[in-house]
């Protein structure tokens, strides 16, 4: 039986720029949001990262990642402590830092404490690759000791 439309699609005439409709309704796309940030602290690129890591958010996540690396930064942590949701093109794209950093010797650790995000990595199996830690100072120290 067929659907009515999506929350994202409707007759071109109501689409705005920027994928926003203008009949008032909102697309899915204006719902997800992500905030993006990064620092050094102690010679290690830390990721700042807010909100869904998900099918619509992750390439912005991944292009980061890349820029880091691009920029010699091969040591990152990822600061998950304000995330909201992940799903698996999420945690495709934290493997897929993890590769590239390791490519040149270098890390990925995750600073995560929130128990629905845990669960995904143990499920997974994930928590046998990252590091994952409670705080980024504990992730840091993890990582300097190491060395």
């Amino acid at each position: 039986m067929p659907r009515g439309p999506s929350r994202t699609q409707g007759p071109p005439d109501q689409m705005a720029r920027g994928g926003r409709r203008d009949d008032g309704c909102m697309a899915l796309e204006d719902f997800v949001e992500l905030k993006l940030g990064h620092h050094t602290q102690d010679g290690i690129e830390v990721v700042d990262v807010e909100g869904e890591i998900d099918v619509y958010t992750a390439p912005r996540l991944r292009e980061l990642l890349i820029d880091l690396v691009n920029k010699n930064n091969y040591n990152l942590v990822v600061n998950m402590e304000r995330v909201e949701f992940l799903d698996s093109t999420g945690l495709g794209v934290l493997v897929g830092g993890l590769k590239r950093v390791r490519a040149y010797d270098g890390s990925l650790d995750l600073v995560c404490t929130q128990e629905r995000i845990l669960k995904i990595f143990r499920i997974t199996g994930l928590t046998k690759v990252f590091g994952i830690h409670d705080t980024v100072d504990e992730a840091i120290a993890a990582r300097k000791a190491e060395k």
